[in-house]
């Protein structure tokens, strides 16, 4: 009458006191014999240990022997308060007995083990924590058995469970491991969350968890997606039931609770039979073999209607004619599985090892008010490899070829002898998962193409937006005032005149003026002789050679007919206000744009005294600005012929004003420019 909590395992285990972890009664005694495969041994590990030593040992102890019966042989024999068992006990056989021996006492918790095959190295108990280790991703092994009454766990998946969570038992209830079978769990350790929430999965309850340091999950590969019963992937026809509950509502309508109501999470009623006895069932249709690891349940999901399943049984089939009871591994009872506890939680039961079968069905065993319920299957594809194709060799030609046929035949039999041998296909071995994956190959595909896709158009969009930018601010930098760019090589060639060139094979060199060459000519030619060559807008009149001074205008003339001075009488022609639009007119009042240039023919020796000196530039004053196709308004004369030494300043570099012949004129010394006469 001393036996607590007992989980016997074909591999591993776990077993405590009576009433642990409070302290046992007295004068009881429990015996345990455990037994594995032949060829294995036990090893034994204690996750508390409180036994009272008062007697030493006498009447209160925890005993173990190798082997079972009357040739038992005694390993060690334990007793103390708080005892620290370091290592594990080990058998010398596959076969060994624990016994519990209490006495009189006052105190004392008693104690909890875990036993496993000794090739599990990593065996821990169901009181071990994530706390109780360091690194922060670590593979142990769970006994059998951990789902025990007085551990607790907080937390669900995929957001973790609190580092307090006994682990074994959190593995349980994620579905890695089986409370029946036990196995093998690969933990990580993350940082902790606010809120742990509280969830009901494999006949264990999550408890909502307050904050800590660090939480931890489940590092596992497998399937653990949905398989269509919520999505729409099923089809209604392909979920069928033994019966349909049919009922008139207060207004005498209908209402008909189908098969095909019963997805997860959707609105509306759900399945309900019409009769609520253990011969209902709810059956679906996968289409094809699939790995089923796990189903989730609810109730009816209204509020006036407080329906749902309790407890049910899972059954399988290929053909839908022979159906197999679900059972786990070593038991020789079929598996009924914890349902729901109220309409609107919940509540997930995984299969491990997982079932490999085209059609399902739910057989509900239990429930409250009527049979009704919404579900959902966990799982993922399942292929069977292929045989690899067989490659014959070509038959023989003659009959000198009689051992190459025998050789096929040989080949042929022995092909077909290992195909029957390899007939049985075993079921992989499959973890579960805490990460939900793709439910089907074409899934798996669309998540890799749609993002290509999107990334392709986005840069497209990107190149077509970047073009069109650059194309308008190639607009904006070409004004209406800018030269187009097939002309600024003309400007550039303009714009080298101003710069200093001794170049003898450059075509023109800067304008020297000299009173020799230019007094010979009268005051109209003058004009005429610059508007010989077609004008260019925005060129320079100073460039050129003296002796050819065929050179561009400032001004571009009016479209249609090319106007030139030799085409208009320049002092006859009236003045009109027409301002054109490559050339901004002056204002009345403020900054002339450039300082004037006077050239000097007065002192050309050949010239008469008293020849004019001509201005290209607007005079000093308040006079109008000069208008296109006038020369009064570009022509100035001087008042005298000593206006030369009058207005402009000695050349740089020459020896005095009498050296005409390479006299270069610099710009006027604070000299009141000469007004226009209007009668000319």
């Amino acid at each position: 009458d001393g036996c607590g909590h007992t989980m016997l395992g074909p591999e591993s285990g776990t077993l405590a006191s009576i009433n642990y972890p409070r302290t046992s009664p007295n004068s009881t005694v429990c015996e345990w014999e455990i037994r594995v495969k032949p060829g294995q041994r036990v090893q034994l590990k204690f996750g508390d240990f409180d036994i009272d030593d008062s007697d030493s040992c006498h009447s209160s102890y925890l005993r173990v022997h190798n082997g079972i019966g009357p040739n038992r042989t005694e390993i060690g024999k334990y007793c103390g308060f708080g005892f620290q068992m370091d290592g594990l006990i080990t058998s010398k056989s596959n076969e060994v007995t624990v016994q519990f021996m209490s006495g009189i006492h006052t105190s004392g918790r008693g104690f909890l083990a875990a036993y496993s095959t000794t090739d599990k190295s990593d065996l821990i108990t169901c009181l071990d924590n994530a706390s109780h280790f360091s690194e922060p991703e670590f593979n142990k092994y769970c006994p059998a058995g951990c789902v025990i009454p007085f551990a607790d766990i907080s937390g669900t998946i995929p957001h973790g469970y609190r580092d307090s969570s006994s682990l074994c038992m959190a593995g349980v209830h994620a579905g890695v491991v089986s409370n029946t079978q036990g196995g093998q769990i690969n933990v990580v350790i993350s940082k902790g969350i606010p809120y742990y929430e509280s969830s009901l999965a494999n006949n264990v309850t999550s408890k909502v968890g307050p904050l800590s340091t660090s939480l931890f999950t489940f590092k596992t590969s497998g399937c653990y997606g949905t398989l269509g019963m919520e999505s729409g992937v099923i089809p209604d026809s392909h979920i069928t039931s033994s019966s349909i509950l049919e009922w008139p509502n207060q207004t005498g309508q209908v209402n008909i609770w189908k098969p095909e109501n019963a997805r997860l999470k959707r609105i509306g009623p759900p399945w309900a039979a019409f009769i609520s006895d253990e011969h209902q069932w709810l059956q679906i249709d996968l289409n094809k073999e699939k790995k089923i690891t796990g189903i989730i349940t609810t109730g009816s999901t209204l509020a006036e209607h407080y329906y749902y399943v309790s407890a049910y049984r899972i059954l399988y089939s290929d053909d839908a004619q022979k159906w197999t009871v679900y059972r786990e591994p070593g038991m020789g009872k079929d598996k009924i599985f914890q349902g729901n506890t109220e309409l609107y939680q919940e509540v997930r039961n995984n299969f491990i090892p997982p079932i490999i079968a085209r059609f399902f069905r739910i057989n509900p065993l239990k429930w409250h008010q009527k049979i009704a319920m919404k579900v959902e299957l966990l799982g993922c594809q399942f292929s069977i490899g292929r045989a690899p194709k067989i490659t014959l060799p070509p038959p023989p030609q003659n009959k000198n070829d009689k051992k190459n046929a025998d050789f096929v035949d040989d080949f042929i039999h022995s092909i077909k002898t290992s195909l029957q041998t390899d007939k049985t296909t075993f079921t992989p071995e499959i973890k579960n998962t805490t990460v939900t994956p793709s439910v089907t190959k074409d899934v798996a595909l669309a998540a890799v193409l749609v993002p290509v896709l999107v990334m392709v158009f986005t840069t497209l969009i990107l190149i077509l937006v970047c073009a069109w930018h650059w194309r308008n601010r190639r607009k904006k930098t070409e004004g209406t005032y800018d030269l187009p760019y097939w002309d600024r090589a003309g400007w550039w060639k303009g714009m080298k005149q101003f710069f200093p060139t001794k170049s003898a094979e450059h075509e023109e060199t800067p304008v020297r003026y000299s009173s020799s060459e230019i007094s010979h000519l009268r005051p109209r030619e003058v004009p005429t002789m610059l508007q010989t060559e077609s004008a260019e807008y925005a060129q320079p009149l100073v460039g050129g050679i003296v002796g050819t001074l065929h050179q561009r205008s400032t001004f571009k003339p009016e479209e249609g007919k090319e106007a030139s001075y030799a085409d208009l009488d320049p002092y006859s022609s009236p003045i009109q206000e027409v301002y054109h639009a490559y050339a901004e007119p002056l204002p009345v009042t403020g900054p002339e744009y450039a300082t004037p240039i006077i050239m000097d023919m007065s002192s050309h020796p050949s010239t008469p005294l008293g020849a004019p000196s001509i201005s290209t530039f607007k005079a000093a004053g308040n006079q109008a600005p000069p208008l296109v196709g006038t020369c009064n308004k570009l022509l100035s004369r001087t008042d005298s012929a000593s206006s030369a030494q009058a207005l402009y300043d000695i050349p740089k570099g020459q020896p005095g004003p009498g050296s005409a012949d390479q006299l270069v004129y610099q710009v006027p010394q604070s000299v009141a420019h000469p007004t226009v006469s209007k009668d000319e």
